[in-house]
């Protein structure tokens, strides 16, 4: 396919690697089969420099919890919390990733002692009725029609992998539309290739990679698969920051012009955590290091 289809088929992050090829990026994708969180780096001129007045710190004061898991039920996530994302398992995923996301698969998606386990290996389920001739399963669990919300502080603590090929994601995608008019925020980018470096980002119709005006920022965090860290996003009508532990390295301010096309983040958006492998961000795969899975103790939802 030419390039305008490929932009078409794809989302920010395959929009970003066929753009800007030589650069770092991040990944997962989106559940409508329409967009993939952007593949990134960090680009001073599309971001808002940080305002030294940005609160700094964990939970904002009296807001309070409204959404949670917790994961403390052995077994498949909660049915009334979850679903998989499977859309593009027989069509193969975005950016030229190579895994096969399952559905209900413990092997794949399982609470253990309090702990989510999403856990990519090296197999192919020749025997699944999508498949589409994957060498690695891993799954993509989102709350796509049974949670969504508008601003929120969110919090999810999480332990990574660090293999080469992995490609995990924390992100939210706009509950209607498409991308990337409905806008996508992403809490957390990490690949193998490139230990604890985390990258956050927010996308808009405006500020995306096929316009050359890529909105992400990075920190280090050189433990990330050695510990938990909370991964956190607060969001609100003037601003959104992104950090991990409290510390904030993000930050995109809303220019209150009236322009969906720059600020489309007033409108409910649904959460997504996933394993990608291989792709055109996650690189080459070393199959000695699989399983891979990343460890997720919590997501916690709170608004004033």
């Amino acid at each position: 396919m030419n390039s305008s289809q490929l932009i078409q088929r794809q989302s920010p992050r395959a929009i970003l690697i066929l753009a800007t090829s030589i650069l770092v990026a991040c990944g997962g994708a989106s559940s409508n089969g329409n967009n993939t969180p952007a593949a990134s780096t960090p680009d001073s001129s599309a971001t808002t420099p940080i305002i030294p007045t940005i609160p700094k710190g964990g939970l904002p004061t009296g807001w309070k919890l409204v959404w949670a898991d917790e994961f403390d039920q052995d077994g498949l996530v909660d049915a009334n919390k979850w679903d998989y994302d499977t859309v593009a398992n027989r069509s193969g995923w975005y950016n030229h990733e190579l895994q096969y996301y399952s559905r209900a698969r413990l092997e794949n998606a399982n609470v253990n002692k309090g702990v989510l386990n999403i856990t990519a290996l090296k197999e192919s389920l020749t025997t699944a009725a999508d498949y589409g001739g994957q060498s690695y399963t891993s799954a993509r669990l989102l709350t796509k029609g049974k949670a969504s919300w508008t601003y929120g502080f969110f919090e999810i603590r999480a332990k990574l992998p660090c293999g080469l090929g992995t490609w995990p994601a924390i992100w939210m995608l706009g509950s209607t539309g498409t991308w990337p008019d409905n806008g996508e925020i992403d809490i957390m980018e990490h690949v193998g290739k490139n230990k604890g470096q985390i990258l956050g980002s927010a996308y808009s119709n405006y500020y995306n990679w096929a316009n050359g005006t890529g909105n992400t920022k990075s920190t280090t965090v050189p433990d990330v698969c050695d510990n938990f860290h909370n991964y956190q996003l607060r969001w609100e009508a003037d601003q959104l920051v992104i950090g991990v532990d409290d510390q904030y390295y993000f930050q995109f301010v809303n220019a209150k012009d009236g322009d969906n096309k720059k600020w489309p983040f007033n409108a409910p958006q649904y959460l997504l955590l996933n394993l990608a492998i291989g792709g055109d961000l996650g690189g080459a795969v070393d199959d000695k290091a699989l399983p891979q899975t990343m460890q997720v103790e919590y997501v916690r939802v709170y608004q004033p």
